[in-house]
């Protein structure tokens, strides 16, 4: 059988396997690149897999090659697919003004509903959706789905999970974007995407999920005391009161000294794969 999926690259990693795939895309009208890593318990039939989302100006190679986790994945057992942030290629648009905060490189993992973004820019519906499909039928990949991701990919992850009760065991974040409706990189973003109304962009943020969601998924975060984004695009506090008021598990880690980059991604990621190999148990 004809797979949709055609192999980019492949390089042998702890015993298993990193790999990129290109593929047709009927979510975002384009095609997309995304990276997996297998590990070597892969070869023996399918393993659960963490979904990860990169943050703004980012590709499916950032994680893969600097936050070091494959050494961990391959001792859990756990494959992790890195799909791109961004629909790209001829006829996608960008950001008018050529800046990197929106656009290409920063889909912010919604379903645009305004033109001319809304044909290609449906990150939401490739990452929650057609993506595990694709994955789950061509590789030995389970349906047993975790999500985590940074910043604008933080807030991708958390949004996924409160979205989509029951579709992921697990979820975590790093320096989560956790309150987009309330920060310029939100604003910004979900006025192009969404509309002028932020009475439509509350179905796109974490702090106004939480307090509907049906399943009280616990929510692992870690950020940077030294972030430099921390006051005016981050707001954890304001996750840590939604969850408060909603009564919904959060472990939020202050970590001193540490910024945004993937230093800090790479320190912690460890913590973040044995909390989700511990849900991710048959």
């Amino acid at each position: 059988m004809t797979t949709p999926l055609i192999l980019v690259s492949e390089n042998r990693s702890f015993g298993g396997w990193h790999r990129r795939y290109r593929h047709a895309s009927a979510a975002t009208g384009c095609t997309m690149t995304f990276a997996v890593y297998l590990p070597p318990q892969a070869e023996a039939g399918p393993v659960p897999a963490l979904y990860w989302l990169s943050g703004l100006t980012c590709t499916d190679e950032n994680f893969m090659q600097k936050a070091g986790a494959q050494r961990v994945a391959a001792e859990l057992g756990i494959a992790i697919i890195a799909p791109d942030t961004s629909p790209r290629g001829d006829g996608v648009p960008g950001d008018p003004e050529g800046a990197w905060d929106f656009g290409l490189g920063a889909g912010f993992y919604v379903d645009a509903t305004q033109a001319p973004w809304s044909t290609h820019y449906r990150m939401h519906d490739y990452v929650v959706n057609e993506l595990p499909c694709l994955v789950e039928k061509h590789l030995p990949v389970s349906p047993r789905r975790a999500i985590s991701g940074h910043s604008m990919g933080g807030h991708g992850a958390l949004v996924c999970a409160l979205r989509h009760p029951g579709r992921y065991r697990s979820v975590s974040a790093f320096a989560p974007i956790s309150h987009p409706m309330d920060c310029p990189w939100g604003q910004k973003a979900f006025s192009h995407y969404l509309g002028a109304d932020p009475t439509h962009w509350k179905a796109w943020d974490a702090c106004e999920l939480i307090a509907q969601t049906q399943e009280r998924l616990p929510l692992l975060v870690d950020q940077g005391e030294a972030d430099n984004f921390l006051a005016g695009q981050l707001k954890p506090e304001v996750l840590e009161a939604a969850c408060t008021a909603a009564g919904h598990p959060l472990t939020l880690r202050r970590q001193p000294g540490y910024d945004h980059s993937y230093y800090f991604i790479a320190s912690f990621i460890e913590d973040h794969l044995r909390h989700h190999a511990a849900a991710l148990k048959d």
